[in-house]
C-alpha cells in the first residue's frame, strides 16, 4: 500500500506523517517511511535551491524528476513489491503543484510523472490558506522562510492541490487548521477502509 501526504509547506505534513507511521506499527504493520525530495544527491541539490536560491525551472522540474525515478526504483518499488506499506511526505504531487505555478501546464506535469511512479492508494492533502501556513512557518522558525514559501506560489499551489484532489478518487483534502487528532481520526479511517477492503 502506498499512502501519501501533500499539501502546501507549513500545514503539518511531518506530524501527521509521524502519527500516523507510529499508528500503522502499532498495529502490527510493516511501514516504510520516506519523503520527497529524497536524501540522494539529486534530492540534496534540491534542498541547497531551498536556501540559496530557486534553479531555473526547466533544471529544477529536471531534478524533481530524476530523484523520483531513482526513489521509485531503489525504494518505492521494491518496498511494494515486498507487500510493506509506503508512507511518503511529499510525492510527485508536490511537483505538479508547484512546478504549475511556476508556469508548467500540470496535466502534462501529471502525466509526465505517472508513466513511471506508481499511483498511492490514498492521498491526503493538508489543506489550509498559505497566508496561514506561512505565518505558521514564521511563527515555528522566525523569519526562515525558504526560497519555496512565497505566500502567492503557494496559493497557486494550493489551487493545484484541490483541482487534483477533484480528479483522483484516492486523494481526501483534510482541514490542516483542525486538532491533530482530528486529522489523524481522518487519514486513519481511510487507511482502516483500505486494510479491509478485498
Amino acid at each position: 500500500m502506498l499512502l501519501v501526504i501533500e499539501g502546501i509547506d507549513g500545514v503539518g505534513k511531518s506530524t501527521q506523517a509521524d502519527a500516523l507511521q507510529a499508528w500503522l506499527e502499532g498495529a502490527g504493520l510493516d511501514v516504510v517511511r520516506s519523503k520527497e525530495p529524497t536524501d540522494g544527491p539529486h534530492g540534496r541539490e534540491l534542498r541547497r535551491s531551498m536556501v540559496e536560491g530557486r534553479l531555473p525551472p526547466r533544471q529544477e522540474l529536471d531534478l524533481f524528476l530524476d530523484d523520483r525515478r531513482e526513489h521509485v526504483a531503489q525504494l518505492i518499488g521494491p518496498a511494494l513489491s515486498a507487500g510493506r506499506i509506503v508512507l511518503l511526505d511529499r510525492y510527485y504531487f508536490s511537483t505538479v503543484a508547484y512546478q504549475g505555478a511556476r508556469g508548467f501546464e500540470p496535466d502534462a506535469l501529471l502525466a509526465e510523472n505517472e508513466a513511471f511512479a506508481p499511483a498511492p492508494d490514498a492521498l491526503f492533502i493538508l489543506d489550509m490558506p498559505a497566508a496561514v501556513s506561512v505565518a505558521r512557518i514564521r511563527a515555528e522558525r522566525g523569519d526562515g522562510v525558504d526560497t519555496f514559501e512565497v505566500p502567492e506560489a503557494l496559493e497557486r499551489s494550493r489551487s493545484i492541490f484541490l483541482d487534483l484532489a477533484k480528479r483522483a478518487d484516492y486523494a481526501l483534502v483534510i482541514d490542516a487548521d483542525a486538532t491533530r487528532d482530528a486529522i489523524q481520526d481522518a487519514m486513519q479511517a481511510r487507511v482502516r477502509a483500505l486494510l479491509s477492503a478485498p
